[in-house]
């Protein structure tokens, strides 16, 4: 296949006129339009006005999709143990499978190719066959909670860690390597030393896996760690092996000078997702130290429930306009260095070599956007425009690994219409009193 437009190849490269040749799952060539169009005249052609890599969500919660509103205006553990736990608890297998086909979908249409995703603790494997199925590329994990969780979440220890090693040996490097796999504890407060260390042990089993997990996301959350173990969390959780090349940390709000360096020292990945550290009034994140430091920050919109969207257009945005104000300077996290944090940061926390940019012999991982936009008018720097105008409705074509999973605005991997109806019906009918009484008894 033959794309033209205005190619974005990466943070530093645009060609105003160009092209991209994908032949299989790799791109073939990237060049000018006249000269492609002229060596590659008998392939099948579609032009979109910009081009540029699928970009990467460092970390989502497709399974949460089915709560998008139902818990506003709240603090982060009141959310998570009043309206997110009891509703993963209430999850049957076939309402888990819509939840990761609406959140799949949603990214699709969004140009979103690529998800490290934390599932949930049951039925994790109808969400994996969700990702194969629709086309996207993804490292996911079912969810480990072995103590401070509400009944249909707590697992007896060594049971979860054996069906992550199920799900491992199914599904990691599974639809073409599309899939992997990332052992996922939920968090500190809801994981005992024997879990975590557990989660570590079995990363280790198996080349590529990954691990997953939040990490001072908030400052109650913190306060529980250090009440537990005596320590800060991110020096609790190198204590117990989670932290590493193999690691991607969340959110990380809260760290000081000493976590810092651990952070660098061990080579950790950290996801910055601040739309859902604002709507929960968590803290910013101090991206603009940990960028300085060498770590690798990847970017994430989290569930739908704290964001409430998966359009990593709006994502960088926001990423970008916290640090400024932040720090009140206005030339830290420039929209080139958002724009890789967003594409090729993201591929190398999720593992995955040779994407994140349009390069001859990297993945077919491709995302065409209209430009005939208002919004987009004039058109002086396509970077910032992606960066502080674009939006995730803007994305016309999706490509995954040289499939084409959106055509001209049109989904074809799956039955949009079909999903959102499903997903309406069942999110109008989830009644989550039973869970939340549960899960109240488990707050810390």
């Amino acid at each position: 296949m033959l794309l033209t437009g205005t190619v974005v190849a990466d943070s530093e490269t645009v060609l105003q006129d160009g092209a991209v040749v994908v032949a299989g799952d790799r791109i073939e060539a990237v060049g000018s339009r006249a000269d492609l169009e002229a060596q590659y005249a008998d392939h099948e052609h579609q032009s979109y006005d910009v081009l540029l890599p699928g970009l990467v969500g460092g970390h989502i919660h497709s399974v949460q999709s089915l709560g998008r509103g139902i818990a506003d205006d709240t603090e982060l553990l009141d959310w998570l143990f009043d309206y997110i736990l009891p509703m993963e608890a209430s999850l049957t297998a076939e309402e888990m499978e819509v939840a990761a086909k609406l959140g799949y979908l949603e990214m699709i249409e969004s140009g979103t190719t690529t998800c490290i995703d934390h599932l949930s603790v049951a039925h994790a494997e109808r969400a994996f066959e969700a990702a194969g199925e629709i086309g996207i590329r993804g490292v996911l994990g079912k969810v480990l909670m072995d103590q401070r969780s509400p009944d249909g979440l707590l697992e007896d220890t060594q049971a979860a860690l054996d069906e992550s090693e199920r799900l491992i040996q199914e599904y990691h490097g599974s639809f073409d390597d599309r899939i992997r796999y990332a052992v996922t504890p939920r968090f500190a407060v809801s994981c005992s030393e024997t879990c975590l260390r557990g989660a570590r042990d079995l990363a280790d089993k198996y080349d590529g896996v990954r691990i997953h997990t939040h990490a001072s996301e908030n400052q109650s959350e913190i306060e529980t760690v250090k009440e537990d173990t005596g320590m800060r969390n991110i020096h609790w959780l190198d204590e117990v092996g989670l932290t590493g090349e193999d690691v991607v940390l969340a959110h990380c709000v809260w760290t000081d000078e000493s976590e810092r360096e651990v952070l660098a020292e061990t080579g950790t990945h950290v996801t910055h997702c601040p739309s859902s550290n604002m709507k929960l009034a968590s803290g910013i994140a101090p991206v603009w130290d940990y960028r300085d430091r060498g770590i690798n920050v990847a970017i994430g919109n989290d569930g739908p429930p704290c964001n409430n969207t998966l359009d990593a257009f709006t994502e960088m945005r926001q990423a970008s306009l916290l640090q400024k104000v932040d720090q009140l300077d206005p030339t830290v996290t420039p929209a080139r260095e958002i724009f890789e944090m967003a594409t090729r940061n993201g591929a190398k926390a999720a593992g995955f070599d040779k994407l994140g940019a349009i390069r001859e012999g990297w993945r077919a991982d491709i995302v065409g956007l209209d430009t005939d936009l208002t919004r987009a008018t004039p058109l002086h720097d396509v970077l910032s425009h992606l960066v502080f105008a674009a939006h995730g409705d803007d994305v016309r074509f999706t490509m995954v690994d040289g499939n084409v999973l959106m055509d001209h605005g049109e989904v074809t991997a799956i039955d949009a219409n079909a999903v959102r109806a499903q997903a309406s019906t069942m999110g109008l009918e989830m009644d989550l009193e039973d869970e939340r009484a549960s899960a109240q008894e488990q707050k810390p």
